[in-house]
C-alpha cells in the first residue's frame, strides 16, 4: 500500500480521473475490452505506446489518466506531463548540460505520459529536444501521448517534413492508437444542463395574483 501511495504520487497525475468514469459508449468504435486491456498494462513489458487523437473536450486527458492510475495500482512507474511542461524540462536541461542525464531520469519511469502534444507551437529547438527524448524512448520505454492533431497535420508541430516522419515512425511501430470520435463532453454537459434549466423553469407555477 505504502508502495502504491509513492507510484501514485510520483506520477505527478494533476487530478484523480478513474476509468470507470470514462463513457466509453459515447465514442464511436472504441472498444470497451480494448480498453481494458491497455488497463491490465502488458504492453508496458514491451515498451509499446499508445496515441490518443480526438477533438477537444472528447475525454484524451481522461482516458489517459486513467488508466495511468490502473498502471500505477499495478505497481508500475509512471509519469504524467503536459508536452509544454515537458518540453520547458528539457530546454532547462539542455542549457545546463545536463540532457543526457535528465533523459536518463525519465527513462526511470516505464511510462511517459504526454498531454495535449498539439497545443504548443514549437521552436526548432523545442521540437530537436523533444526529438532526442522520443527517440531515446523507442523500443526501450513506453510513451502515451494525446494530440488534437492527426498525424497528417503533426507537422505543424515538427516543422520539418523530415523530423515529422521520423517522430511519427519511431511512434506507430509498436503503438496502439484510440481515436475518440465524438462531440465535445463538456459541450454536451452544458447543453443538457441548459435544456435542464429551461425545462425546470417552465414547470414553475406562478403565485396566484389576488386583485
Amino acid at each position: 500500500e505504502r508502495r502504491i501511495a509513492h507510484l501514485l504520487k510520483q506520477s505527478k497525475l494533476p487530478r484523480d480521473k478513474l476509468l470507470k468514469d470514462f463513457q466509453v459508449k459515447r465514442i464511436d468504435g472504441l472498444s470497451l475490452s480494448l480498453v481494458h486491456r491497455l488497463a491490465e498494462g502488458d504492453f508496458i513489458d514491451r515498451c509499446e505506446n499508445i496515441l490518443i487523437f480526438g477533438n477537444p473536450g472528447t475525454g484524451k486527458t481522461h482516458l489517459a489518466m486513467g488508466m495511468a492510475k490502473e498502471w500505477c495500482l499495478k505497481g508500475r512507474k509512471v509519469l504524467y506531463k503536459t508536452a509544454a511542461s515537458l518540453v520547458q524540462d528539457l530546454l532547462i536541461a539542455k542549457k545546463e548540460l545536463q540532457l543526457n542525464k535528465h533523459i536518463k531520469r525519465l527513462d526511470g519511469f516505464e511510462v511517459l505520459i504526454i498531454d495535449d502534444i498539439s497545443y504548443i507551437p514549437y521552436e526548432k529547438g523545442e521540437t530537436d529536444v523533444l526529438f532526442t527524448l522520443l527517440s531515446e524512448r523507442y523500443e526501450q520505454r513506453s510513451v502515451v501521448i494525446t494530440s488534437n492533431l492527426v498525424f497528417s497535420q503533426w507537422q505543424q508541430i515538427f516543422k520539418d517534413e523530415m523530423t515529422t516522419a521520423a517522430v511519427i515512425d519511431r511512434l506507430v511501430h509498436h503503438a496502439t492508437i484510440l481515436e475518440l470520435n465524438a462531440a465535445s463532453y463538456r459541450a454536451d454537459k452544458a447543453r443538457s444542463n441548459a435544456q435542464q434549466n429551461i425545462k425546470e423553469t417552465a414547470n414553475e407555477t406562478l403565485p396566484e395574483i389576488v386583485s
